[in-house]
Order: structure tokens, then C-alpha cells, then sequence
């Protein structure tokens, strides 16, 4: 298969021919129609285009959250499209941490609660789910939140808590859907700086869907979609890679 990374790395993420058609209104909604890509291992990628261009469909699709109509999808030596309910869901579990723009915290759970919650689901003693937890929230300057509830924190603080919780399981992906978009421009800033960190200091696979050219140009490299089709795949612009510092 042609390496549409525009490098010669060896692609970790591959999706070839993907398709993810449905009817609407007694019409047929491409959402992808016929799209190739490929990620290498570490690579921080940013999907844009407009509303209906099929970005989050192709997030979903090679995260395990939803099978394409057509085509293959690989990760490692994984291949998704022919996994069971329950295969994919352990897939998802063991190896990607999703970020939405909605927080998707539990509001009767504090910050160490929210964050250790896949440690219940993966039968992880609470002693050593609770210090795992208390560790990634202290990384991203929570330390002193871990008692507060969702309805406690500012927008930045519950982005950091869902953080947290994607990376419990230490997965090697990362995915965002508009991971900035319910956030204020400072607080937008610390999300991406954090993402660019795992990117680079700690070999993750990171993938975001934005409209905001400024968020996507933390990124490696931009893919443009338009009616369901890659029509850019391009360098994106580079910032100068900070270190972590997260303000409480």
C-alpha cells in the first residue's frame, strides 16, 4: 500500500479503502468514501475540515468506536474490522485513551475517583488503582483537587481529570474529538502543550479532530477532509515543543 505519511516511518495506525456510508432522509451520507491513511508509531496528527466532512467518523473508525462500511483497519498487528463486540472493546481499553470535548466525568465521583475508574473495570485492587490515579493528577498539577467534585473544577480542571483517566491504562494512543473546544483560549493552550508532551517526551500516538488551525498546528502533520475524502496531507506549521508546566 502507498505511505501517504509523507515520510518512509512505518506506519503503527493503517486504514485503506475506508468506507462508512448510511441513509439519511432516503439519501446516501458518504461520511468517508474511500479514504487511505497511515500513522507512524509517535506521530501527532491532526484531522480538520468542515461540519459533515466525515473528521470524527474517521477518528471513530480507527479508534474501535465504529466500524466502516467498507475497508480495512489495522493497528499493530490488530486488525479492527474483523474483531467481535468484544474484542474491540478490550482493543479500546488496553490500547487508546479517548478526550472529548464533553468531559464524560461521573459527578458523584471526585477527581481521584473519575481518574481511577477504568482500574475498577479492569478488576485493578483500589489501593493501586487510587495511587496511579493520585500520581497522573499530581503530573498535571491536580494534586490539590483530588477530593473536588466535577461541579468543583473550572473547564480546564475537569479537561485535566479526563486526561488523566485516558492515560490510566497507559495506552499508546491518544485520541481527541475537539478536545479544546469547550475550553478558553489560556486554558486551550495548557490541553495542547500537555498533548504535544506525551507526543514527544513519551512516544504516544496522538489524534485530534479540530476546526481550529491554531490547535492543529501543535501537531506533526494535518490531514484535510472534505466530503468524506482526504484532500490535504500536509507538514503542519511547528511550534517550539515545551516542556510540561501546568498552572494550577
Amino acid at each position: 500500500m502507498p505511505n501517504h505519511n509523507g515520510n518512509h516511518r512505518t506506519p503503527y495506525i493503517s486504514g485503506y479503502g475506508l468506507r462508512k456510508h448510511f441513509k439519511l432522509g432516503g439519501q446516501v451520507v458518504r461520511a468517508l468514501d474511500g479514504v487511505d491513511v497511515e500513522i507512524p508509531k509517535g506521530q501527532f496528527l491532526a484531522i480538520m475540515g468542515p461540519s459533515g466532512s466525515g473528521k470524527s467518523t474517521l477518528l471513530y473508525v480507527m479508534g474501535g468506536l465504529d466500524r466502516p462500511t467498507g475497508g480495512e483497519v489495522s493497528v499493530g498487528n490488530k486488525y479492527l474490522h474483523s474483531m467481535n463486540a468484544d474484542e474491540l472493546a478490550r482493543f479500546r481499553r488496553e490500547s487508546i485513551g479517548f478526550i472529548f470535548q464533553q468531559f464524560h466525568l461521573v459527578p458523584t465521583l471526585t477527581a481521584l475517583e473519575n481518574v481511577a475508574l477504568p482500574g475498577v473495570f479492569a478488576g485493578i485492587p483500589r489501593e493501586v488503582r487510587e495511587k496511579r490515579a493520585r500520581q497522573l493528577l499530581n503530573t498535571l498539577g491536580m494534586g490539590e483537587r483530588l477530593d473536588h467534585k466535577p461541579s468543583q473544577l473550572s473547564g480546564g480542571q475537569q479537561q485535566r481529570v479526563a486526561i488523566a483517566r485516558a492515560l490510566f491504562n497507559n495506552p499508546p494512543i491518544i485520541m481527541g474529538d475537539e478536545p479544546t473546544g469547550a475550553l478558553d483560549s489560556k486554558t486551550g493552550q495548557t490541553v495542547m502543550n500537555l498533548l504535544r508532551w506525551l507526543a514527544t517526551r513519551q512516544g504516544k500516538t496522538v489524534i485530534i479532530v479540530t476546526h481550529d488551525a491554531g490547535v492543529a498546528s501543535y501537531a506533526d502533520r494535518l490531514l484535510h477532509l472534505k466530503d468524506g475524502r482526504i484532500v490535504d496531507d500536509i507538514p503542519a506549521a511547528q511550534q517550539e515543543i515545551e516542556d510540561l508546566h501546568v498552572t494550577r
